[in-house]
This record gives structure tokens, C-alpha cells and sequence, in this order.
């Protein structure tokens, strides 16, 4: 029984690091990818401070990193607080099936 616990123990880590892994993959993308389209959508309007300043602050700009940004927090807070419901389930079904073994 201990090797059990043992076992499921680690493989709810290497859940938890995948699920982390992939949040922190998604930031990286997200950041690597909205700054390279920011970059091309101002650009083009380059001719002073002021005018890089209006090009960011356009509605072009920041619509990609609000829309995308929404679900870059969805992701967190599923990594962060979906866990609990996750794990539970996960453990519902571990003892239904170590008792349904053990008839």
C-alpha cells in the first residue's frame, strides 16, 4: 500500500510540473509573439516618441494582448486553483478501482 501512495504521490508531482510547465510555455509564446506583432503593427508608423507612444496605445495593438491576456490568466488560475477538483477526482477513481480489485 505504501508503494502505492508512493507511486501515486509522484505522479501527481509530474502532473502538477506538466501543468506548470505548460502555463509557463504558453507566457513565454504569448510574450515572444505579441511583441514581435506589436513591433510590425508600429513599425510602419515609426516617426517620433509621440507617434510610437499613439501607435502602441492603439486599440490594433492592444486588442492581441488583452484578448490573448484573458486567456493566459484563464490558464493560470486553472494551473493554480483546478488542481484541488483534479486531484480529488483522481483519487475518487484511484480507490474505486483499488476496491473493485480487491472483490
Amino acid at each position: 500500500m505504501k508503494n502505492q501512495n508512493t507511486n501515486l504521490s509522484y505522479i501527481k508531482a509530474k502532473n502538477r510540473v506538466e501543468r506548470e510547465k505548460g502555463f509557463y510555455t504558453h507566457l513565454i509564446i504569448y510574450l515572444l509573439v505579441n511583441i514581435v506583432l506589436t513591433g510590425f503593427k508600429v513599425w510602419g508608423d515609426l516617426s517620433s516618441w509621440d507617434s510610437f507612444i499613439n501607435e502602441i496605445l492603439t486599440i490594433n495593438v492592444l486588442s492581441t494582448w488583452v484578448i490573448w491576456g484573458i486567456f493566459i490568466v484563464l490558464h493560470f488560475l486553472s494551473v493554480k486553483f483546478g488542481q484541488a477538483w483534479e486531484e480529488r477526482k483522481i483519487e475518487q477513481i484511484m480507490n474505486e478501482e483499488l476496491s473493485n480489485n480487491s472483490k
